[in-house]
C-alpha cells in the first residue's frame, strides 16, 4: 500500500511525465519546420521516453492495488527559437523534474514507505542519465556556435539515437 502522501504526488508525477512528453514533441516538431530532422528525431525519442516513465508510474500505482488519477496536461510551453534555446529548455526541464523526484523521495522517506523508495529509485538514478544527456548535447550547440558543419555533425550524432537510449 502506498502512503497516501506519496499517492498523491506519485499522480502528479504522471502528469509531469506526460507534460514533458508534450513538451518534447512540440520540440521536435519545430525542429522538423526546420529542417533538422536529426534532432527532431531525438527529442521525438525523449517525447516517448517520458511516456514510458509515466506507465512506469502508473503500473506501480495499480500494482500496489491504489487508484490513479490522471490531471489535465498543459500545453506545453516552448520557449525561444533556435536548437540551443530547445535543448537548453530540455536540460532545465530535466532539472526540475530531478528536483520533483527528488521531493517524492523525500516523502516516500518521511512516511516511512519502502516500496515506494526503491520504486524511486530508478527514477533517481534515471535522472542523472537524462540531465547529463540534455547537458551535453547543450554544452555541443554551445560550442558549435554558428559552424554549420559542427551543428551538422551533432545532427548525424542524434539522428542515430535508438528506442532503448
Amino acid at each position: 500500500m502506498i502512503k497516501k502522501p506519496v499517492l498523491k504526488l506519485l499522480n502528479e508525477q504522471i502528469n509531469k511525465e506526460y507534460y514533458a512528453a508534450y513538451l518534447y514533441l512540440g520540440m521536435s516538431a519545430r525542429c522538423t519546420d526546420m529542417n533538422r530532422d536529426g534532432f527532431a528525431h531525438w527529442l521525438r525519442l525523449q517525447a516517448e521516453e517520458e511516456v514510458e516513465h509515466a506507465m512506469k508510474i502508473y503500473d506501480y500505482i495499480t500494482e500496489q492495488s491504489e487508484s490513479v488519477e490522471l490531471l489535465p496536461i498543459d500545453k506545453p510551453d516552448i520557449k525561444g527559437k533556435t536548437l540551443l534555446d530547445f535543448f537548453k529548455q530540455a536540460y532545465e526541464h530535466e532539472q526540475l523534474v530531478t528536483k520533483t523526484i527528488n521531493g517524492i523521495m523525500d516523502v516516500a522517506v518521511k512516511e516511512k514507505d519502502y516500496a515506494s523508495q526503491i520504486f524511486l529509485q530508478w527514477f533517481v538514478t534515471e535522472q542523472i542519465e537524462e540531465e547529463n544527456q540534455t547537458s551535453n548535447i547543450v554544452d555541443d550547440l554551445i560550442f558549435a556556435k554558428n559552424d554549420v558543419a559542427a551543428i551538422l555533425a551533432i545532427e548525424k550524432k542524434l539522428a542515430k539515437r535508438e528506442d532503448d537510449d
